[in-house]
């Protein structure tokens, strides 16, 4: 199986970045299925109806989600009515509309796709290794579903790199959001789990991690603020991670994804 995970998709630019380059790769890699973190697609902050119509028309199958999952109110009713959209399964149980695992068919294969929020340097939510291990356990890889992948939004890297282990050999591809910045340490784990820190975002690497550089300047420089934080607006990189699967549905082949922009190209 051939699956394609898009990182954080930041504004426009990381819209327009996938817009340009997904349906040409989606062809020529013959990939199977399509997931994207989207969280930050509107605006830089949360979703709308009209994004995710978006992305699923550039050829995205299931969107994943994070910490900004519920920064902008019109994507609440998305969350809650689409299946295809993930929220962190890791939130106070009945607090949050929407979900955190999601079990689909596309094509000839079942794919589960499990979103959740890491604890180290961010609001904490409940136990990510519990909930993650939790689902695992009662969906083993090749009995319930062909193709499992973790979406581990986090912002340490230890922590990542935990989660990769701890479902190494369970899960078909852990691969870490949040940070915007792609890893070099892609991989497959010593159990077959294909396995990247950080997919990196979609958007204008001309940036401080997608937002124009004025704010965040000004905030580092002086502790204060004098704005919002905008999306960058030039031409946006996609990053992303491949991942080839066998019949046991761990990992033969993995590698990062960068096209367009100004990063170094990796197909």
């Amino acid at each position: 199986m051939k699956v394609l995970f898009l990182g954080d998709v930041v504004g426009r630019a990381g819209r327009k970045a996938i817009g340009e380059h997904l349906p040409r790769l989606r062809k020529e890699m013959s990939l199977d299925a399509v997931i994207c973190n989207a969280e930050n697609m509107a605006g830089g902050f949360g979703i709308t109806p009209a994004t995710v119509q978006e992305l699923y028309d550039y050829g995205v199958d299931i969107i994943t989600l994070g910490n900004h999952s519920f920064d902008n109110l019109q994507g609440i009713p998305v969350i809650e009515n689409d299946e295809k959209v993930l929220r962190p399964i890791n939130y106070p149980p009945g607090t949050v509309p929407g979900r955190g695992v999601g079990l689909y068919e596309i094509g000839d294969y079942r794919i589960m796709v499990i979103n959740v929020l890491g604890r180290v340097f961010m609001d904490a939510l409940d136990d990510p290794f519990q909930a993650v291990g939790k689902e695992l356990d009662t969906a083993p890889l090749c009995a319930v579903a062909d193709f499992i992948m973790v979406d581990m939004h986090a912002e340490a890297t230890s922590e990542k790199n935990g989660m990769g282990y701890f479902c190494d050999g369970r899960a078909s591809l852990v691969v870490g959001t949040h940070q915007h910045i792609p890893t070099s340490d892609t991989r497959i784990l010593p159990q077959g789990t294909g396995y990247q820190t950080d997919a990196g975002m979609c958007g204008d690497y001309n940036s401080v991690i997608g937002m124009d550089t004025e704010e965040p300047l000004y905030r580092f420089t002086t502790r204060m603020r004098q704005g919002r934080f905008t999306p960058a607006s030039g031409e946006g990189t996609m990053c992303g991670v491949y991942v080839e699967t066998g019949a046991d549905g761990l990992a033969t082949e993995v590698r990062p994804i960068r096209v367009g922009g100004v990063l170094a190209t990796a197909e």
